[in-house]
């Protein structure tokens, strides 16, 4: 028994090494940038590349995040409808209240379940429409040149968010619209993963989203993605929100 003991824990130190070279081989540090005028306006290159004016009159939006997140987002009263496993949260992001059922059952200490809905949140939107936030408070800028002689947008977020202090590099086509990116994020320990922003689609609104992820390993895939200006151009008769309106959550 101690043999098998020393064994496993020869083996598990084998692995964790494996792990920890591949890591070293593919981390790669941040670049260096310029910032500017000319960070400004490939940012905002982007931008028109999704249609940013299409995305600025979207009000309502629904998706599936991995197959495990399901979300309506209204985005003029700042609320969203969360769901996973037996739990909905119905929260108002700038504040980050919420009204949290389970099994639909109205929770009492909902405080918990109301961190979590916030948190999944801001991730999976994030993978959503990220190329919209590079402008937001407390981000920075920059060019930095690429060696086929294109340039790519590093976009640092020092405050707000999950984690501040993450930086996102974006890699463009011609017309500006987003390729990939390569991360480093504080819940990663290796910097510089690339995940690709593949397989377009345009919202009936005329907003453009990307459904597909990928890198060598998973794809972090939206679905169900829809848009529109009333609840009904999604298919919702109900409005989720009627109830977190009356408790004053939202406007």
């Amino acid at each position: 028994m101690k043999s098998f003991f020393k064994w496993l824990g020869i083996g598990l130190g084998v692995v964790l090494l494996i792990v920890l070279i591949a890591g070293l081989i593919v981390h790669k540090p941040r670049p260096e940038g310029i910032t500017g005028p000319e960070a400004d306006a490939l940012a905002r290159k982007m931008m028109a590349a999704v249609d940013q004016t299409a995305w600025d009159s979207t009000r309502y939006i629904g998706w599936t995040f991995t197959g495990v997140h399901d979300y309506l987002w209204d985005r003029k009263d700042d609320l969203v409808d969360v769901r996973w496993n037996n739990h909905r949260v119905v929260l108002h992001t700038p504040t980050r209240k919420g009204i949290v059922w389970t099994d639909d059952e109205r929770v009492e200490e909902p405080e918990k379940l109301i961190d979590k809905a916030w948190f999944y949140f801001t991730n999976d939107s994030f993978w959503l429409l990220a190329f919209n936030k590079v402008f937001d408070s407390g981000t920075e800028r920059a060019v930095v040149p690429q060696s086929d002689g294109s340039d790519a947008l590093l976009v640092t977020y020092n405050s707000g968010g999950v984690t501040p202090g993450d930086s996102y590099l974006w890699i463009l086509d011609e017309e500006g619209k987003p390729e990939a990116w390569r991360m480093w994020v504080k819940v990663l320990p290796i910097g510089g993963l690339s995940f690709s922003w593949e397989n377009w689609q345009e919202l009936s609104t005329g907003a453009q989203v990307a459904l597909d992820h990928k890198n060598a390993l998973v794809n972090v895939a939206l679905a169900s993605v829809r848009g529109g200006d009333t609840l009904d151009d999604l298919g919702v008769q109900v409005n989720p929100f009627a109830e977190a309106k009356e408790m004053a959550i939202g406007n």
